[in-house]
């Protein structure tokens, strides 16, 4: 695997580099594809006192990716590399319980996790996590990005879907964790 690891507000050290790359390798025996082209994406942030932990692992057709904020930089690595251990696993199991793991599809990407040789057992995902407990359709107003925005904080919600005047697509702004918005289109 490749590890393109950043440092925001902190000098990233030979030993740092290496305990990232070490937990991050654990997570090499989850995949049936070599790995050496595939690259982890590592964002290392410091701020006051709080430490922030960011990984991202594009693979197609699915996104592997996880944050963590911790006092410890080494604790919220360890936290990451459980979340993205987690996703994997929820993957895994929800591929196998839909029968979609066939050759073509995501599934070819992770190992069976089954017999002697498995390093990690394969957890049940709790039923009531994938239960969908409402559906809404609403019809889509043109508007641009501003009017959106002031359509999502009138309603009290945390994101809006709407279709861009401009343009026509369907694009969703969203309120980020540090009280500002961002903005989903599609390429």
């Amino acid at each position: 695997m490749i590890y393109n690891i950043r440092g925001e507000n902190l000098d990233v050290t030979d030993a740092l580099k290496d305990y990232v790359e070490k937990k991050l390798e654990k997570l090499t025996r989850y995949f049936t594809t070599p790995t050496e082209a595939q690259t982890a994406y590592v964002n290392l942030k410091v701020n006051n006192e709080k430490q922030k932990v960011e990984v991202t692992i594009p693979m197609p057709n699915l996104l592997l990716r996880a944050e963590d904020i911790n006092g410890d930089m080494y604790a919220a690595i360890d936290l990451v590399v459980d979340k993205l251990e987690r996703q994997i696993r929820k993957h895994k199991t929800k591929l196998n319980r839909r029968g979609r793991a066939k050759e073509g599809g995501i599934g070819e990407y992770f190992k069976t996790l089954e017999g002697p040789e498995a390093e990690a057992p394969v957890y049940e995902e709790d039923e009531a996590e994938l239960e969908l407990v409402r559906t809404k359709r609403f019809t889509l107003k043109p508007m641009d990005t501003e009017e959106a925005i002031l359509q999502m904080d009138m309603l009290g919600h945390a994101f809006f879907v709407f279709s861009d005047a401009e343009t026509g697509n369907t694009n969703v702004v969203y309120r980020r964790k540090d009280g500002r918005y961002g903005l989903i289109e599609p390429e």
